[in-house]
């Protein structure tokens, strides 16, 4: 099994495809890197694909303090893989936890990435939402030390922006939930905590966003409901950015509705590396609705 270390010495596992320019996949808190299959076995014909397990997902390691868990830490995991390949340049590709990530990866270091696919984004970053937000993550960190994880993906799995998938695909989302019920309970809990809890909202990173000039596509299903105001927020602001919504889908919009996801993704990464996504022009955001004053 391939491992690499990051530079506070903590060992992640990473599965690696394909050649071409690369891509790096990051994955969200209910997924792996096998949540990434349905675009690795598309999107490698062409490159290089990179997919790996976070902090606190065996086989990495999963350190038993939250305190080694950080926002900022899951960003920085990122460098460290590219560090570690060796890879100078990539296209960023992340859903949820792992948007999160992705997104401050550019805002971090936008002379690293060549474009930024943030899917799936949004979670308890609306004013509103906030304290709601933080207080599921103490009861997921407590539901997942009493319990153990088999009983916490049966109860996550059924949330309301998974139904969509469970109810389109009912095979593919029993092999999702068979897939998070063998994760760490440790690894898990201590992620909610460290990283989900804590991180900022997308609101607070206005200024850092509207200076973003890597390109960008947002993406997010319709009926991921505490995404939609957060992604428009961020589309309005990332002067490269765009944004999907797919019709009639939930939060794990890659896995739900792959075959869109990937033609999205594979058409926006052949943009970017030809030079034509384009920033927004200023004339589109004029106060006057009509451009008539």
């Amino acid at each position: 099994m391939p491992h690499l270390t990051t530079d506070d010495g903590v060992s992640l596992y990473y599965e690696e495809t394909g050649t071409g320019s690369p891509i790096v996949f990051v994955h969200e808190f209910a997924g792996d890197t096998r949540s990434w299959e349905p675009q690795v076995r598309v999107l490698a014909r062409r490159h290089r694909c990179i997919a790996f397990n976070a902090r606190g997902f065996p086989p990495s390691d999963v350190p038993d303090n939250a305190a080694r868990y950080s926002q900022d830490r899951a960003r920085d995991d990122i460098r460290s893989v590219m560090d570690a390949l060796g890879i100078e340049l990539a296209h960023v590709v992340g859903l949820s936890m792992g948007g999160f990530a992705t997104l401050h990866f550019g805002l971090a270091y936008p002379q690293r990435a060549l474009s930024l696919v943030v899917a799936g984004v949004g979670y308890g970053a609306e004013a509103g939402e906030r304290e709601k937000f933080m207080h599921e993550a103490d009861v997921i960190a407590a539901v997942l030390r009493k319990d153990g994880m088999a009983a916490f993906a049966e109860a996550y799995s059924g949330g309301p922006t998974r139904v969509q998938f469970q109810n389109k695909d009912p095979r593919a989302f029993a092999e999702f939930k068979a897939m998070l019920a063998e994760h760490s309970a440790v690894g898990s809990a201590c992620t909610q905590q460290g990283v989900q809890k804590a991180r900022p909202s997308v609101y607070a990173l206005e200024a850092q966003m509207a200076a973003l000039t890597v390109p960008t596509l947002i993406i997010t299903g319709d009926e991921d409901w505490p995404c939609l105001a957060p992604n428009v927020f961020m589309k309005r602001v990332i002067p490269a950015a765009a944004l999907l919504v797919v019709p009639n889908t939930g939060h794990t919009v890659n896995l739900e509705e792959s075959e869109i996801f990937n033609r999205a993704v594979a058409d926006f990464i052949a943009q970017a590396e030809a030079g034509r996504w384009p920033r927004r022009d200023p004339r589109a955001m004029s106060a006057s609705i009509t451009g008539m004053k």
